[in-house]
């Protein structure tokens, strides 16, 4: 069997969240079946750690797709040759993107339809895109994957296809996340937050990410603990100049704040398993990975919620009303104050991130192609 794959988001310098979810994922399909033929579809100059086995033929396919005019060549046109030149049996799309115009049986993965429900997160031509073709994609596809009961309830009701063409397959975590030493905590703190014990924030600066409010939570704790010593750490990287449009940052409040920008996985690894709190209150996530990798870490969490993080954390987290600064600020406090609570969701949120792993998911995967191809 062929299978093409989607790989336009393995990037050597900087792997984001649908690059990670391709990497974890079709990396053990390729490895797991040695007897069946890859073909990895790059929008650009490809890294070779990611030929994940002799099985694989890579093909750079132009243009560079990061447009919505280029996605509908890239996809349209270039995947659709591409998938009729190597004799394809199945393509499969880790974002979710599809050709409309092949005939060779697609499996998406649609990881979430945020931009459904809140347009106003999106810049006016990303958010037409999204909002006039996944509806296609979902209705194209032999079968869709997404990452969640509550994003497969979402795509079925909104996009008005049968439940049995969706299968929700969790997330996995990387076995990097685990509990740090108190060393390694210290000096991870004289990096980041001038040594001080620090909240953290992990995810791209997008609006759905809530970084606004939970700021603004962290400015009312301040006020009421003015003693406190307690810093933020944002790691990630601002979309549509997010930061610098909404979200306004007194003098006083710059000085206990650090972002950090994207960092490398080692990095991200210390930064999480040294932090006080993991506070993650978006209002809309398809499943929330970083949630999972600070469970893993053995980081207490104040999670929103909303939407699939229930559903990820379980009884493993606090939560919060991801739309009231007030209530963060008082789930925050209380998580802050209470030793006790902190110790105990530490425990069971190992115990909760043993539920996701990276090679079932690859399975459960692999089960959803082959019931696609033997049709």
């Amino acid at each position: 069997m062929r299978i093409a794959v989607n790989t336009r988001f393995l990037l050597p310098s900087k792997m984001e969240g649908f690059g990670w979810y391709t990497y974890e994922v079709v990396k053990r399909m390729v490895e797991n079946h040695p007897e069946h033929e890859f073909i990895f579809f790059f929008d650009r100059k490809y890294d070779k750690k990611f030929i994940f086995g002799p099985n694989v033929t890579p093909v750079v396919l132009n243009p560079q797709a990061r447009h919505p005019v280029l996605f509908k060549i890239w996809f349209n046109i270039s995947v659709t040759r591409a998938l009729k030149k190597y004799k394809a049996d199945l393509f499969f799309s880790p974002d979710g993107y599809l050709s409309l115009k092949t005939s060779v049986p697609q499996i998406g993965v649609i990881h979430d339809i945020n931009f459904e429900h809140h347009p106003e997160d999106l810049p006016k031509g990303v958010h037409k895109y999204l909002s006039t073709y996944f509806p296609l994609f979902a209705k194209k596809a032999a079968h869709v994957i997404t990452v969640s009961e509550y994003s497969k309830a979402d795509i079925v009701k909104t996009y008005k296809i049968p439940s049995e063409k969706v299968t929700a397959i969790w997330n996995g975590v990387s076995s990097v996340y685990r509990p740090t030493s108190d060393e390694i905590k210290i000096k991870t703190r004289e990096e980041f937050s001038n040594t001080k014990p620090y909240l953290l924030f992990v995810g791209a600066l997008h609006p759905r990410k809530n970084l606004k409010r939970l700021i603004s939570a962290f400015d009312l704790y301040l006020a009421e603990y003015p003693k406190s010593d307690l810093q933020l750490v944002v790691v990630g990287e601002a979309i549509w100049g997010y930061l610098d449009n909404q979200t306004s940052i007194s003098e006083e409040l710059k000085k206990r704040i650090h972002f950090t920008g994207h960092l490398s996985q080692e990095k991200l690894v210390q930064v999480m398993a040294s932090a006080f709190i993991f506070t993650f209150v978006p209002y809309f996530e398809g499943f929330g990975i970083p949630l999972v990798e600070a469970m893993q870490s053995g980081t207490p969490v104040l999670s929103g919620n909303k939407t699939a993080l229930p559903e990820v954390g379980g009884d493993a987290v606090l939560y919060c009303d991801p739309f009231d600064i007030s209530d963060i600020q008082q789930q925050l406090t209380k998580l802050i104050k209470d030793e006790k609570l902190r110790a105990e969701l530490s425990e069971k949120g190992i115990q909760r991130a043993s539920k996701f792993s990276w090679d079932n998911a690859a399975i459960e995967t692999w089960k959803v192609i082959e019931s696609i191809t033997k049709k």
